[in-house]
Formats: C-alpha cells, sequence, structure tokens
C-alpha cells in the first residue's frame, strides 16, 4: 500500500510488487553517467516524491530555503500521486535524471521465499542508492530510529518522521451531543456506532476512490487483533510456512472488522477521493474517519477551529489492554541516486534537511512526529503520547507480500474485494485471499 501503507505512503499500504523485476534490472544502469561529485554545491537538482498534501508543502519549504543558502542550485521538484510512483520512480532511476527520491528496503526474513522483493529492496540490491553510512548528518537523529532504518548493516535512507495510522479522528462535539466517549474495546465501538446510526450521525468516512485509504481501516483491524511486534510477526511466518489460514480464526475476524467498519461509512464512499475526507470531517458529514496523523495537519485547516477533534486507536479487541497502543511506521525515507547527475547537490540537501532548524519547520508542517531528539511535538503529537509510549509497527511494515500469490492475497487481507469496493462478503474475500495464497506458496 503506500504514506505511503507502509514505505510507500500509500500513504501507506503496502508498495507495488511488479516493477521489482525491473528494477533489479538496473543495476547495468548506474555506470552509464558519472554523478557530479565535484564538491561544489551547483547546478540543477532533481527531487521525486510520492504527493500528499501537508508533505508537498514542507518539502516546497524546505527547496526554497535550500536555493536560498546555494543560490548556485536550482531544485525541480516533482509530487506525483501515491499509485504512480513506483512506475515513475523506476523510470527516473533507469534514465538517471532524479537525485533525490523516497524509498524504503528492508531485509527478508528467513521465512521469506526468494523473490518476494519489493521494489525498495531490489533497487538497493541493484546498487542503485548512496550508501550514507558514516554521512555526519545522520548523527542529527536519534539513533534507535536510524538503527531500525539500517540495510544490511548500511545506511541508506533519511528519515522525515514518524507517522502512526491505526487510529480514528473523531468530532468532540458529535460525540458529546450524542453522550459518548472514546471507546477502549470493539463492543464499545460498536456501541458507538450503532448510536450515531440512531441519531442520523454517519460514523465514518471513508475516501475508498484510492483503494488504499480504505485500506487504513484494514491495517487498524490488525493492529488490535494483533497488537505487539511478535504477534504480527508470527503471523507473517506462520502464513508464510501454512501454518495459518486466512479464512479462519482472528484472521477471518480481520475481515469480519473491516466489513462492519464499511458498512456504517458514507454512502458510496467507493467513489470518494481521499483528499475530499477532511473537508467532509470538518463540514460534519461523518463523526470519525480512520486515518494516519501524517493528515492532521491538513484536517486541523479545514476545521479551521470550528470543533475540537481528537484521536484514539480504533478498538478493534474485546481486550482494551491490546487497543491501548497506536501502529506506525517511519515515515517518507529519502535517498540519494546513485546515478543521479548531482551528487554532490544532493547530499548537500539531505545535509540541509536533517539540521534541527529546518527539520522543526518540517515536522511542524507535516503534523509527523520528529525522528530528531529535543524537536518539540504538536500540542496534538502532545495528546495522543500515551498511545505512542511504546512504539508498536503497523502490519504493512511486517508483512512480505508473495508475487506468486495473486493480487488478492497482496496485503494479504483481501480489503479491496469486501463490499462496496468489490462485490464479495467478509467470509467470501478471505477464502478468495486464503486461496491465492496457497496457491502462491
Amino acid at each position: 500500500m503506500a504514506k505511503r501503507l507502509s514505505g510507500a505512503r500509500k500513504r501507506g499500504i503496502v508498495g507495488a510488487i511488479g516493477a521489482a523485476a525491473a528494477l533489479a534490472l538496473l543495476s547495468g544502469c548506474t555506470s552509464g553517467s558519472t554523478p557530479s561529485d565535484t564538491g561544489a554545491v551547483t547546478g540543477k537538482l532533481e527531487i521525486l516524491v510520492s504527493s500528499a498534501t501537508a508533505s508537498d508543502k514542507a518539502f516546497k519549504e524546505v527547496n526554497t530555503a535550500f536555493m536560498k543558502k546555494y543560490p548556485d542550485v536550482k531544485v525541480e521538484f516533482s509530487a506525483v500521486p501515491n499509485d504512480n510512483f513506483p512506475a515513475s520512480r523506476s523510470s527516473r532511476l533507469t534514465a538517471g535524471n532524479v537525485d533525490v527520491t523516497l524509498a524504503a528496503p528492508r531485509e527478508m526474513p528467513s521465512y521469506v521465499k526468494n523473490g518476494a522483493v519489493d521494489d525498495d529492496t531490489a533497487a538497493a540490491e541493484a546498487g542503485l542508492f548512496v550508501d550514507l553510512t558514516g554521512q555526519d548528518f545522520l548523527k542529527n537523529f536519534t539513533p534507535s530510529v536510524i538503527d531500525q532504518l539500517k540495510y544490511k548493516g548500511k545506511d541508506y535512507t533519511v528519515p522525515t518522521g514518524l507517522s502512526y495510522y491505526t487510529g480514528v479522528f473523531y468530532n468532540k462535539k458529535i460525540f458529546d451531543d450524542n453522550g459518548l466517549s472514546v471507546p477502549t474495546t470493539w463492543s464499545e465501538f460498536e456501541k458507538v456506532m450503532s448510536t450515531l446510526q440512531g441519531a442520523g450521525v454517519t460514523p465514518l468516512g471513508i475516501g475508498g476512490k484510492d483503494s488504499w485509504p480504505a485500506g487504513l481501516d484494514m491495517i487498524a483491524a490488525v493492529q488490535g487483533l494483533y497488537p505487539t511486534a511478535d504477534d504480527k510477526t508470527k503471523l507473517a511466518e506462520d502464513l508464510w510456512k501454512g501454518k495459518a489460514d486466512l479464512a479462519d480464526g482472528k484472521q477471518l475476524e480481520v475481515m469480519k472488522r473491516v466489513s462492519s467498519l464499511y458498512d456504517v461509512a458514507q454512502k458510496n464512499f467507493a467513489g470518494v477521493g481521499y483528499d475530499a475526507i477532511p473537508s467532509g470531517f470538518a463540514s460534519g458529514q461523518f463523526a470519525m474517519t480512520v486515518d494516519g496523523t501524517w493528515n492532521q495537519t491538513t484536517i486541523d485547516s479545514a476545521v479551521k477551529g470550528a470543533f475540537d477533534y481528537g484521536y484514539f486507536p480504533l478498538p478493534v479487541s474485546d481486550t482494551a489492554a491490546d487497543n491501548q497502543y497506536l501502529g506506525g511506521k517511519v515515515e517518507l525515507r529519502m535517498v540519494a541516486a546513485a546515478n543521479g547527475h548531482n551528487k554532490t547537490a544532493a547530499l548537500a540537501y539531505l545535509s540541509f534537511f536533517s539540521q534541527p532548524d529546518v527539520y522543526t519547520k518540517f515536522i511542524q508542517t507535516t503534523g509527523f512526529a520528529p525522528a530528531e531528539p529535543n524537536i518539540p511535538a504538536s500540542e496534538f503529537l502532545k495528546g495522543i503520547e500515551k498511545y505512542t509510549s511504546t512504539f508498536s509497527p503497523a502490519w504493512d511494515t511486517v508483512w512480505r507480500a508473495n508475487p506468486d500469490a495473486g493480487q488478492a492475497a497482496v496485503f494479504p487481507f483481501n480489503y479491496p474485494a469486501i463490499s462496496p469496493l468489490g462485490g464479495k462478503s467478509a467470509a467470501d474475500a478471505a477464502a478468495e485471499a486464503q486461496s491465492a495464497w496457497k496457491a502462491g506458496l
């Protein structure tokens, strides 16, 4: 999915896997031209990112400040839709006309078969990213975050921040008007949904047109039913080893929870764009929306102080303790292209971005939680600290897709098949996923 579900912002859902083989062929392209590395920060700097309103704005602010410091550099900034980003990045890496872009290479667990490699990992293996190990600017970041991002013991990526995306933005006024409090279990959440419906209020807003935003509900459902990193890792391993069935047990419960959420969403949400959700929430068209903290600044701008809103973990488990922490990830991660034409400017840009004063402004604009120490958090982030005191990786940061399993088992929870995105019930969608998954093992 794409923030980017996981590494590609999806925002965030699992990234496309179709281009991995093509990326693996690019290793022979890196010698086609020699990147500029003269020490002078000049020339054209080409930057490519996946698009989101807040981060686009923040990057543009950094770009303006960077060109002010380095007036002999011209930044050419491209922000493309998430669905188009993998193909756009692949073609530009091939052509050598990108200097800084986004990637999140991950080492493969031993239980994952050879060949189940995502695009970012394939690109790292092909030598398409500059090894940043030992760069002084990485010392500005929290060491534990940098350690989490290492690939085969080396540093290739620069974090932009942290995001959490298994929670629910909610309209406090609507809750107060209907005598509701923040739910901590699934049964309590069901009561919230039924109470709102009884009052003529649409409980949930979903931007299903782009598919991946509807997948956030799935990611949140997995979080509550598999709350710890160990829980998710064991599920992934059991699926790869054929010990778990997507159409049975808690795996099926994930799909049933998702179906229940879709049932209380606004009418025709499958045709609603993700960008329309903040304004819909602000105008009271629905009381809640499952979304990432990356979208908080956009939601805040839409609400314009008309009412107070909050954010709580989607409580899909019947055990409150399982719902107490938000699932999250390291956000957009920047890399320098090994065959870009301006390596000097690319490294200067990454260093400039990492300076605490520049980084603080970026964090304030995006709403990301900071990946550097001693960076002041926003009031919103302070308000959810009890849900983030223990970091819990979201499902899509743990899961590794199997390219041999087919589209129904990519995530592998087959949320796109559930009505109204698709035409199936939760059970039928799960059975389809299990069949596809089993065939791919």
